[in-house]
């Protein structure tokens, strides 16, 4: 297929997000935030990553369906993404309501789309591509449409060469030697079902992979379908597109596996979330925000280089302005608007930053306030501090000692990770 040909395609496709889910997981960073919403990585957002995909792929047209804490998500989408207004381009928030035909909130991925058809059937899109809200890769859709087109396809899914051990966490995919999709199953455990949906000798072959490797190839919760092939897939009542819409539509429909090899990681737990954002801090990260052939877009905020007086600075990311006095900081994400104390010490955690700046912090502080942000002599340690935190002098966080799960107060612990809700005040000499 020609990319003269290819570029007559990407008007013609709608891409679909999905951040309609609780984010349950990613609790309590969704307390008062949809999960697409969630800072990531210093100064983006979750749906940054879909979104710039789309718009480095071509594809500028977008709905984004939530349901839960659309507000801060709202606003930092008609903040960062506005098109020239005499193009079709648009990026545009899909909450869940109430219609004639339903009042109740999306049941799944697919009863979400469904409930939204109305609005993506209005224009004369050819080919729907839905995307996951919580992922971290980077991806050229048009390769993903290209074989589509090209195979004929009726439904495509991006897939993911996994280990075994790996396998059991996603839903497997095993294709024919076309890669057609002739067997789905989900998080399967039994050793004989995955013996039976290794990917063969001759397609791992052609992936450039060892015949000694035993991979599987994991669903990425990627799809793109025809115009047709959706309406008539939605017309029932299933309610998931990787648990009920795509293993029914297997035995009639051509549903084809694009098998992706970049980097792919699912950000949808505090340990996934807190690991990935970590990794941004490597010498050579797997995923690097530095790739000016496709940028990251977000909210253009127009804030001053951050200021830094005297630290010790190892392994981290460092926002836009940001104020850091003479304080150690290792292996760590540091948000923007972000304050730290002098002989703070922040080690192996993420810190949000904040929403504006504090007016007047010494007279506050003289006052018995705690003002935004991190104060003096401080140790954090595996900890993600969120927006807007106050934390007072001399306090010490750190998961040591504590189970893997648990609520206290002004605190959380998921995963071994100790959470620092937004808006939180820790007075000074906190222990936690």
């Amino acid at each position: 297929m020609t990319s003269a040909k290819l570029r007559s395609v990407e008007p013609r496709t709608l891409a679909i997000i999905m951040g309609g889910g609780a984010g349950t997981r990613l609790f309590p960073l969704t307390q008062d935030r949809s999960k697409p919403a969630v800072p990531l990585a210093g100064k983006y957002r979750i749906v940054d990553i879909p979104i710039s995909n789309c718009i480095n792929s071509g594809l500028r047209q977008m709905y984004v369906l939530t349901q839960f804490n659309s507000t801060s998500l709202i606003r930092h989408i008609s903040a960062a993404y506005k098109f020239d207004q005499f193009s079709r381009s648009f990026v545009e928030v899909l909450a869940a309501q109430q219609t004639p035909s339903g009042s109740h909130w999306y049941q799944g991925t697919a009863d979400a789309v469904r409930r939204n058809m109305r609005d993506f059937l209005q224009r004369p899109y050819d080919y729907f591509i839905i995307l996951s809200g919580d992922q971290l890769y980077r991806m050229d859709y048009r390769d993903l449409i290209r074989q589509h087109i090209e195979k004929k396809s009726d439904i495509t899914l991006a897939t993911i060469p996994v280990s075994r051990a790996a396998a059991q966490d996603f839903g497997i995919m095993h294709t024919d030697p076309e890669r057609r999709i002739i067997r789905f199953e989900e998080k399967p455990k039994d050793p004989a079902i995955l013996d039976g949906l290794k990917i063969p000798d001759a397609l791992l072959d052609e992936l450039g992979k060892e015949p000694s490797e035993e991979l599987y190839q994991a669903s990425m919760g990627i799809y793109i379908f025809n115009r047709d092939t959706l309406i008539h897939a939605l017309d029932n009542d299933l309610v998931d597109f990787g648990k009920h819409v795509i293993p029914s539509s297997i035995r009639s429909l051509a549903v084809h596996a694009y098998i992706f090899q970049g980097y792919w990681e699912d950000i949808g737990t505090i340990r996934a979330f807190f690991d990935a954002n970590l990794k941004l801090t490597d010498p050579v990260p797997e995923y690097s925000f530095f790739d000016s052939t496709a940028p990251v877009y977000t909210h253009a905020r127009f804030l001053p280089a951050s200021k830094i007086n005297g630290a010790t600075v190892k392994q981290a990311i460092i926002s836009d302005g940001c104020k850091i006095s003479d304080a150690h900081i290792e292996r760590a994400v540091i948000g923007i608007r972000s304050y730290i104390g002098a002989g703070t010490s922040i080690r192996n955690s993420i810190v949000m930053g904040a929403d504006f700046y504090d007016a007047d912090m010494a007279a506050k502080e003289k006052a018995g306030e705690v003002p935004y942000g991190i104060g003096k002599n401080c140790v954090i340690d595996h900890t993600i501090v969120d927006k807007n935190a106050r934390i007072g002098d001399g306090s010490a966080i750190s998961p040591e000692g504590k189970p893997p799960c648990m609520d206290g107060e002004n605190f959380f612990v998921r995963d071994g990770i100790v959470i620092i809700p937004k808006n939180a005040i820790l007075p000074p000499g906190s222990w936690i």
